[in-house]
């Protein structure tokens, strides 16, 4: 079994790119998921753009572990579809080119059954061209799930006739929404390519669940880490803080507190 990859998600920092990524490499991160927004879209850097950020991930020996792309609109959300599709493909290209083959998108709540909804209609399509591109170049397109159970979403990406179509998994997002993030990834092995490192816990009877430093939530993490090495996950674990008042802060104990369990068990 190989060690753990921790990383970080920039975001979280509340830092620019460029001194988020110094601070993650004091943090001994090895890697960094930024959005593909504003300097760092595809349309605004070109190749000199792309190589220097290249070279600035190397001179503090971080790799990109991923590109996240917000959208505004689903994938299942017809209006303005093409759009947003050529958008993801541009981000595909950016990601191999900055040295990653993943690339973040959001999932949406997968329809029931054989919907024949337009949704559902939507959804099917628009995954099926975005993973024809993502074969093509190597890309893994790692939709982020959490509304829905482990089995279903396995059983819906079953469906398609690609290796490009895999999951970002969250613990944290899994159990907002009802679902043991421990016994989920069993039924997502063959799915898995990046993970979010974030925390929950419950805040009781009126306010259920919130999101919480990591390693403070019901999270149980040396059981969570042990299955992805038995599983063998070969993605990246980065640190995400969404909440909280000093998220840099957060996001550097979380990566300390990660790396206690990093190494495969003996």
């Amino acid at each position: 079994m190989q060690p753990l990859k921790i990383g970080i998600v920039v975001e979280s920092t509340e830092l620019p790119f460029r001194e988020a990524v110094t601070r993650a490499a004091r943090m001994a991160s090895e890697c960094v998921q930024v959005d593909a927004v504003g300097d760092l879209s595809p349309d605004a850097l070109g190749e000199t753009g792309r190589r220097g950020v290249r070279n600035l991930l190397t001179s503090f020996s971080q790799t990109l572990a991923a590109l996240n792309v917000p959208l505004r609109r689903g994938l299942d959300v017809a209006e303005s579809m093409q759009q947003r599709l050529d958008h993801v493909r541009k981000v595909m290209q950016l990601a191999v080119d900055l040295g990653s083959t993943r690339v973040v998108v959001p999932c949406p709540k997968l329809p029931a059954g054989d919907d024949a909804s337009p949704r559902a209609a939507t959804l099917k399509e628009s995954l099926q061209v975005l993973a024809g591109s993502a074969d093509r170049i190597g890309v893994a397109l790692a939709l982020e799930i959490g509304f829905d159970p482990a089995e279903k979403v396995a059983e819906y990406l079953e469906r398609f006739d690609t290796a490009a179509l895999k999951v970002t998994y969250d613990p944290a997002n899994m159990l907002l929404h009802g679902h043991d993030p421990l016994a989920s990834l069993h039924p997502l092995k063959p799915y898995l390519a990046h993970l979010h490192a974030r925390d929950a816990r419950s805040a009781g009877l009126s306010r259920g669940l919130q999101e919480v430093p990591l390693g403070a939530g019901d999270i149980d993490w040396m059981a969570f880490t042990a299955t992805l090495q038995v599983l063998e996950f070969e993605g990246a674990m980065v640190v995400e803080r969404e909440q909280g008042e000093n998220k840099l802060a957060d996001v550097a104990s979380g990566v300390k507190f990660l790396r206690r369990f990093a190494l495969p068990a003996m």
